[in-house]
C-alpha cells in the first residue's frame, strides 16, 4: 500500500512540474498583429472623404525581419471594410523588429493607379506581445477622375 502511494504521489508531482513547465513555455511566447485599410480616392484630392470608398480585396505585402535576424513574408488581402491583417504568434526571441508594409495591388474595375507616397511604410514594431500596429491607409486613384470631382 505504501508503495502505491509513493508511485501516486510521484505521478502528481510529475503532472504539476510538467504542467508548470508547459505554462513556462506559453507566456514566453508573444504575439503580434499589424493592419490597415486600402482606400480609393475617388478625386485623387489625397484627402479621404464622402466619395472615396474602402477597397475589398486589394493586395498588401508586409515583410519583417526579426531580432533574430529571419525575414518574413506575408501576403494578406483587405476584407469587405477594405481592412487587411497579418498576425503571427512566435517565441519572444524571435519577435518581429522591423518591418515593411506595401501595396501589391488593387482589383477594383477603375481604382488601379497606386497615389502618390504610397509605395510602402518602413516601421520598428516595438509594441508588446498581443498589441497591434495601425498602418495609414493605402489610397489607389481612378485612371480618370469623374466630372464631379473638378
Amino acid at each position: 500500500m505504501e508503495k502505491y502511494k509513493s508511485l501516486k504521489l510521484s505521478n502528481l508531482l510529475f503532472t504539476l512540474s510538467t504542467i508548470i513547465s508547459l505554462q513556462a513555455h506559453f507566456s514566453r511566447g508573444w504575439t503580434g498583429e499589424i493592419h490597415g485599410r486600402v482606400v480609393c480616392d475617388v478625386c485623387a484630392d489625397s484627402f479621404i472623404g464622402p466619395e472615396d470608398h474602402i477597397l475589398q480585396g486589394a493586395e498588401v505585402a508586409v515583410l519583417c525581419i526579426t531580432k533574430s535576424g529571419d525575414v518574413l513574408n506575408y501576403q494578406a488581402f483587405t476584407n469587405s471594410n477594405g481592412v487587411y491583417t497579418v498576425a503571427e504568434t512566435m517565441p519572444e526571441s524571435d519577435r518581429w523588429d522591423a518591418c515593411l508594409a506595401r501595396p501589391i495591388s488593387s482589383f477594383h474595375e477603375y481604382c488601379t493607379h497606386l497615389g502618390d507616397g504610397n509605395s510602402g511604410v518602413k516601421f520598428s514594431y516595438n509594441r508588446p506581445s498581443g498589441y497591434s500596429h495601425t498602418i495609414r491607409p493605402f489610397v489607389y486613384r481612378p485612371a480618370r477622375v469623374p466630372t464631379y470631382c473638378i
